[in-house]
């Protein structure tokens, strides 16, 4: 694990494999090791990098004033693309990963040379399901009782309710169990954790609003959905590709939202050749 001094604070990330570069971004309550799979796969010819966002799983809190809202996190990837002087990025988000995305591409995004959306918040899906619901109305809480109730996930079957991981991914379970550990842990995660949902879910139009810029992004552009989505809507990608001048469209079957954890070989395929 890589760690770089931003101006919001630290960022780990993963830096492997040599190549075109690809950055890989993650969702709330998830880190960098969602793309651990695709990682290994796609860096026998690619330069995969892959931050932990500040999405609750990270293990080094940012600076107290730093912004969590998406917008802030776009931000944040932009810095992390400029101090690493990366040219030409093939730039990849999923889950909430994919949101972030969308922030950067209505930017002037001049590192970005193209763009993978995979089953992602997008329009009006902003808390997105009963996953995205149960988080925000969790962020409401004084981070001490947003700690005691994120202790249920402690419990595999908790986990894999609707409620929690249980309609993001069929096989992902160990990640999840893996993830929810810095939040349980760490009283500053806690509580960067409870201030960046209530900053994320604070303008739920956020998304809607960014959506006429993306016909704007006149590069290529892959969006990729999860066949058995309960989610993020499949008529949702389908707007997105029509949105984006240059997009394809592909569906993944076998997944659900989490495609790098229930499709890697899969994703790591259809990166490979897009990119």
């Amino acid at each position: 694990m890589n760690e770089l001094e931003l101006s919001a604070g630290p960022l780990q990330y993963v830096d492997s494999g040599t190549g075109p570069v690809v950055v890989l971004l993650h969702g709330l309550l998830m880190d960098a090791s969602l793309w651990d799979d695709v990682i290994a796969d796609l860096s026998a010819d690619h330069r995969c990098i892959a931050p932990t966002l500040p999405f609750g799983a990270h293990r080094k809190p940012l600076n107290a004033g730093a912004d969590l809202s998406l917008p802030g996190i776009a931000a944040l990837v932009g810095e992390l693309l400029d101090r690493l002087d990366l040219q030409d990025v093939v730039l990849v988000g999923n889950d909430t990963g994919g949101a972030v995305v969308q922030l950067v591409l209505r930017e002037e995004a001049k590192r970005v040379a193209r763009a993978v959306l995979a089953s992602c918040e997008a329009f009006d899906n902003l808390p997105p399901g009963l996953t995205g619901r149960t988080l925000a109305l969790s962020g409401r809480l004084p981070p001490a009782l947003f700690g005691a109730f994120m202790q249920q996930l402690r419990v595999r079957a908790v986990r894999r309710s609707p409620f929690a991981f249980g309609t993001l991914t069929k096989r992902g379970d160990a990640a999840t169990a893996r993830w929810i550990r810095p939040v349980l842990e760490q009283s500053e995660i806690r509580a960067q954790t409870v201030r960046m949902l209530r900053a994320v879910f604070a303008d739920r139009q956020i998304l809607e609003k960014a959506a006429p810029d993306l016909a704007r992004f006149d590069r290529p552009a892959l969006v990729v959905w999860a066949a058995d989505d309960r989610v993020m809507p499949r008529d949702h990608g389908r707007r997105l590709a029509d949105l984006l001048p240059q997009a394809d469209f592909e569906l993944v079957e076998d997944s659900y939202t989490l495609i790098p954890l229930d499709q890697p070989t899969r994703f790591a395929d259809l990166i490979r050749r897009f990119a």
